[in-house]
């Protein structure tokens, strides 16, 4: 089964957040999270995972494309993008690379 289900959560200070503290919000809600980075212009092709998938943008840029919703969304420092099991997505890295803070974590139905 094949689903799209994604959010978005901007970072809404005017500063950036530090690895730490984002580190400390993911411990906080029970991920255990690890840290990826890319070069610039890299690309991932579109693809999908069996789990649920929360990640931070730390520094840097990417756009995330949701092609069977026709969406793309680019995520800077702080931003957050939740996507469920099974979300096709694909990636595009900005011009000054990507870390990310990545964990994964179970979703309840309200």
């Amino acid at each position: 089964m094949t689903t799209n289900a994604f959010r978005v959560t901007p970072w809404e200070s005017a500063s950036p957040p530090t690895e730490e503290l984002l580190l400390a919000i993911m411990t906080g809600q029970g991920m255990t999270p690890y840290s990826w980075s890319n070069a610039p212009y890299d690309i991932y092709s579109a693809h999908k995972h069996g789990y649920n998938k929360v990640i931070y943008v730390v520094s840097g840029s990417i756009t995330f494309g949701l092609p069977l919703l026709n969406k793309q969304v680019t995520l800077n420092p702080g931003d957050r993008l939740d996507l469920l099991a099974d979300t096709v997505h694909d990636a595009n890295v900005g011009p000054d690379g990507v870390t990310c803070l990545e964990g994964h974590r179970e979703y309840k139905s309200p």
